[in-house]
């Protein structure tokens, strides 16, 4: 069974508690919520993978599988959540030019945006039960944000770059802050108590 290496075709938004550059007390977590036409593309390939699991676990007819591992949140948009540990998986983090990103206080939290490349991979546990898990390899920082961080699996700075076009955002050495406006109606006024 080919590897098949799924990219993000524009930027997602991270949402939620990121765990990306520094781990927390958990490793490393990286969430966000992919389109319906990337969800249908992992369910095509994640039924001929249940097939494969299956077919290796003891006892067939006794084996559950596992609920898929995104969830609907909306009509056509799904959470997903990566999590990994940099010596089992390391995940290369890169910036909008391909330069890898190893400063570990690089704020990459919820808000900011990103492009993923990552893989659908089965497993088997010993429970009889089998499913399929969603394996990060790279990360394309664009925007940084309030809060994220991502870290490129088993690929090397140059391998993760090749996964994605360079665009115009976030650069290691060339930070671009944009200052977010206050309109007036938000403000307090002299009206006040």
């Amino acid at each position: 069974m080919a590897r098949t290496t799924h990219t993000t075709d524009k930027p997602v938004v991270l949402e939620g508690y990121q765990a990306i550059m520094k781990p927390s007390q958990y490793g490393h977590s990286l969430g966000t919520v992919l389109s319906q036409e990337l969800i249908d593309k992992l369910e095509a390939e994640r039924e001929e993978q249940l097939e494969w699991a299956k077919s290796k676990v003891k006892n067939p007819k006794r084996a559950v599988a596992k609920p898929e591992p995104w969830e609907e949140v909306s009509e056509g948009k799904y959470k997903v959540k990566f999590s990994w540990t940099p010596d089992k998986n390391p995940v290369v983090v890169v910036d909008s030019e391909g330069t890898p990103i190893t400063d570990e206080n690089t704020p990459l939290y919820s808000g900011s945006t990103v492009n993923l490349a990552f893989y659908q991979k089965p497993y088997i546990l010993p429970d009889n039960s089998y499913g399929t898990s969603l394996k990060l390899q790279a990360v394309q920082v664009i925007s940084a944000g309030s809060s994220a961080g991502v870290d490129v699996g088993a690929s090397s700075p140059e391998e993760a770059a090749a996964l994605f076009t360079k665009q115009a955002g976030f650069k290691v050495g060339e930070p671009n802050v944009i200052v977010n406006e206050i309109p007036d109606s938000v403000l307090p006024g002299d009206d006040d108590f």
